[in-house]
Formats: structure tokens, sequence, C-alpha cells
């Protein structure tokens, strides 16, 4: 993973010391609360429901053991001795000091870590796939592009205060899309062009939110020394052009979906004409720089055969490791190794929300079994990436006994979810207490295998935190006249072949939801087709059978 250079070790230092001097005059009654605003945003710091909270940036989900031990302490010593992971594989701490905030930052600088662009009309942490370097099914690892990308956007000063908030997701793998590249402001997909070599298609204008959007191709191959400079031309045109008038309509999916994607990219090409052959064109020499940082770990030489057919005999011995390895491990480029995803979706725990200890336990695991590095997901779960087969049943073991040995990766329960309204200022409803009911229900891990893969988002609010325009089964928090309600949508998807969802129909208490799912449910079953999935038999039959089950007469 990258390591910081003195240059960014000093940008950090003087950002800590700017922000400690500007929190001080604000509790000191010097700065009004609307000049503090785009100053605290410029380092995460929002104002929630109860408390600050502060967002810190994970760039690409990548975090070493040293960070996540700082991370540990931070909830430790300054919140309440637990974090959140974010769908942007980011850190959110909901309980810090205002007065204290500076004091993380400059701990958080300690281990390479901020908190800069995190928030505001910025470009954002920039996401990629958690397996990213590893996958059976990539073409070429992102990271290194991510990094680039990351370096280039950071303090950029024509980009620091964009019509609104701007998000970039980079993907690798030719297949699955696990990076949800076509619902960001730009989503770049790696390709190895036999003829042309290493490139990018690139997708513009996707998002959700109140105006939910799937991108736009503008170009179908971008070569990669001009990765910058193309990103650039779409950053001037949208900073050009962008509605500034209203923060609903100011997104670049707006602003793409009123020009229309061939003249958008039209407008982009020309830009791009003035760009492509200057400053910000990549030479070899720096392409290979952000490449070293990602170099392939001391992997050992293992009989891929024989420490498959030992793992599969001690699944066979024992059914609750077998579930564990079907659901919580996936196959990985190096024979003899897997990677491995930590579930933080037990029953009871507010999803992607993790302890100071368990923090501390993802270290000790990280650095004992896949070379002292682990990372955050958009699903809201851990991953370690390099893990031998021979090391599964140990590290079973130690994630039972850590509360992250779940078996239901892929699941109804796996589900993606916002903080909503216990936390969020913003939200309409809350949204734990819908998770947790769902949990409760769907308890029975032979029921949820027989169900298959079904993605379950939950938001608590139009921003769509909790990505429910993309969920198989996604549930809005709508307020209607001071009352939480909820809204179900069916459909969606977030990979390759991204959709969204459509809405069921009118919107239900919160006590009604996990009997509305169980009737989602009952439906699928009734229809499916052998082991056809929820996602393709709603596709296969529509709306209507769905809708009708849930509001017959008896409800």
């Amino acid at each position: 993973m990258y390591v910081y250079d003195e240059f960014d070790r000093r940008i950090l230092t003087q950002r800590v010391q700017q922000f400690r001097g500007q929190t001080q005059r604000y509790l000191a009654g010097e700065l009004k609360d609307n000049e503090f605003l785009p100053l605290r945003l410029q380092n995460g710091l929002y104002i929630q429901r109860l408390a600050p909270m502060l967002r810190v940036n994970v760039p690409y989900g990548m975090l070493n053991s040293t960070q996540l031990r700082k991370l540990a302490h931070i909830a430790r010593f300054y919140d309440k001795g637990y974090c959140h992971v974010s769908t942007r594989q980011n850190i959110q701490f909901n309980w810090p000091e205002l007065a204290e905030v500076p004091d993380i930052l400059a701990e958080l600088a300690e281990v390479e870590m901020h908190a800069t662009q995190s928030s505001g009309n910025c470009i954002r942490n920039i996401t990629s796939d958690q397996f990213a370097g590893v996958a059976e099914d990539e073409v070429i690892d992102p990271r290194p592009y991510c990094e680039i990308i990351r370096q280039w956007s950071s303090f950029h000063p024509e980009f620091a205060f964009l019509p609104r908030k701007f998000k970039i997701a980079v993907t690798g793998a030719a297949a699955s899309d696990r990076a949800a590249t076509q619902v960001h402001d730009i989503g770049l997909q790696v390709l190895d062009d036999p003829q042309r070599g290493v490139g990018f298609k690139v997708l513009v204008g996707g998002g959700l939110g109140r105006t939910p959007v799937i991108g736009s191709v503008i170009r179908d191959f971008l070569p990669e020394a001009h990765l910058l400079s193309y990103l650039e031309a779409i950053l001037r045109i949208y900073n050009q052009f962008g509605r500034r008038d209203n923060k609903y309509k100011a997104r670049i999916k707006i602003l793409v979906r009123a020009m229309g994607p061939e003249a958008f990219a039209e407008k982009v090409e020309t830009e791009w004409q003035q760009l492509k052959d200057g400053y910000s064109t990549l030479t070899q020499a720096e392409i290979d720089r952000a490449k070293h940082f990602f170099t392939r770990p001391a992997y050992e030489d293992i009989d891929a055969a024989a420490a498959a057919a030992q793992l599969q005999a001690q699944a066979s011995e024992q059914r609750a490791f077998a579930r564990w390895l079907e659901r919580n491990t996936r196959g990985h480029r190096q024979p003899g190794y897997a990677s491995v995803v930590l579930s933080l979706k037990p029953t009871g725990v507010a999803p992607g929300d993790v302890t100071d200890r368990q923090l501390e336990i993802i270290a000790d695991l990280a650095d004992r079994y896949s070379f002292g590095e682990a990372r955050t997901t958009h699903e809201q779960n851990i991953v370690l990436a390099d893990v031998k087969q021979a090391d599964l049943p140990a590290l079973w073991q130690a994630a039972k006994a850590a509360g992250f040995a779940t078996p239901n990766i892929g699941t109804l329960t796996d589900m993606i979810c916002c903080p909503g309204g216990d936390f969020c200022s913003l939200a309409n409803a809350k949204s734990i207490p819908v998770a947790e009911a769902i949990q409760r229900q769907y308890d029975d891990m032979d029921y949820l295998y027989d169900l298959g893969d079904i993605d379950l988002n939950i938001s608590g609010c139009m921003n769509a935190c909790g990505h429910h325009h993309v969920g198989h089964i996604g549930i809005l928090g709508v307020d209607k006249k001071g009352e939480e309600f909820y809204q179900v949508q069916l459909g969606g998807r977030s990979g390759t072949d991204a959709a969204l969802g459509r809405v069921l129909g009118p919107s239900f208490g919160r006590l009604e939801v996990p009997a509305v799912i169980q009737k989602l449910l009952d439906v699928y079953v009734e229809n499916r087709n052998g082991d056809e999935q929820f996602v393709d038999t709603y596709q296969r039959l529509g709306l209507e059978p769905f809708k009708e089950r849930v509001y017959a007469k008896s409800h």
C-alpha cells in the first residue's frame, strides 16, 4: 500500500495546525457558524443529530495494522469505544468532542491518515474493489491508478469548491464490478487492450440520492497516460456548467442528463484537446512509481491441490466451518491462498459498527495471517486479502471468538445500512432498528442459504447513503407528517449489470417491514426456477406479483 513521503506529511501537519487554530477561534466565538462550516467540512467534520461526526478517509479501502490500532485508540479515548465502516470504505466516529477533533487529526497524521476531503463539495475518497490485486477475475490492479488520482485530487485548487460533492470509483475486474462504478460521478474500468495497451472505459454522471442515475459511457478507451488530463477536462466542464443555484440539481448527473451524454462528451473532448499532452500527462516512470507501492507480498510456494484437499477434509468434519468457507472466503490469484471477509453483521449489531477491541483483534489477525494489511468494503465489512488456505481453520476460530465469523456474506442479513436517524441530522427515519428487526427475524442460516444471494440495502433518507436504489430489496426511510415510514423498492443492482430499483407502492410503518420482507421472499420462493436468485426471479416476473402479495386485502 502507499507510504506517505515527506511532502504528504508536511501537508498534513500544516492542515492539522490550521484546523486547530480555526477550531479554537470558533469555540472562542471569533468565527460564526456559517464561517466555520466550510472549514470543518474540509476536515471531515459534520454536526450530526447528537454530536459531531468525524469521517476519516481510507483510500481505496486499504489499512495497515498500525492504522487499525490507531483507530482503536481513537475510538477508545476520544469516542464511545466503537466506530463505523461507511459505504464509501471510510471510517466514521460518531461521538467526538469538537474541541478534541484537532487532537484526533494530529494522531491520525502520525499513521498517515487524515479526514481531508472526506466531506464538502470536492473530490471525495477514491474507492475501489475490495479484492483489488488478488481477485481471480481481475485484468489490471486498479490501486496504483486510485493512488495517482488521490494524489492529483488532494488539495487541487481548481476543484476544491465544486458545485457539489464528487465521487470516483475504479475497478480492474472485467466480469464483476465490485466497485459500483456505474453509480458514481466518474466510474473507471481498467482495460488491457491487445492493440492499444492499458487504458480505461470512462463513465460519467452516475449517482444515487434524490435523483438516481446509471452513468453513461463517454469514452470506450482512454490511454492510461491521459488519465489525469481527461479527468481534469471532465471536472472543468462540470465546474463551468454545473448548477450552483440549487443544490438538489448541482450534481454532475443532472448536468449530463440535461446536456445529453453525447453533447457532454463532446465538450469534454474539446477541453481535453487543450490538456492532453500537457503537464498532467502520466509518464511511464510515474505509473511505475505508483505501481511500486502495490507489489506482490512474499507469498509462499504452496501445493494448491494438497492445500485444497486438506481444507475440504476439515470442512467435511465441521459443518460450521464449511458454511464459513463457502460464504466468507473467496478464490485468490495466488495458488494456496484465499481472501477472507470478516463479517460486521452479527445479529444485534448495527451493520458496519466495530469496537475498539475488535479493531485491535483485526490488526492482530492481519499481522498474523495477511501481511499486516486489511481492507474496508462498501458493503461495510472487513477483508483480509492474503490468507494461506492452511491458516483458514485457525483464522476461523479466532474470528468466531471475536464475533467476525457470522457466515452470512451475500445473504439477506449481510445488509448495507446507513446510521440513519439514530445519528444523522439529515435522516427522515431510523435505519438501524429496521436492520436489527430483519436480522432477528432471519437468523435461521439454513433458510438464508436456501434463499441465496440477496442484497438488502437500507437508507434513512433520500441521500441514499445506504444505496437503497441498487439493492435487490431497497428500503428508504420517509417522513409522513412527522412520523417515520419506509418505502420498499425492488430490482436494483450495483454490479456490471447495474439497475435502479422500482418502488413497490405506498410506504409501511416500521413494525410492518419484516412482514413485508417475508411476503416478498414468499413470492420469490414460490416462483423461482431452480437456483435462480431473487433479483433474477424479480426480473422475470416483474413487480406486480410482489405488489399484489404485499398489498393484498388482508394487509
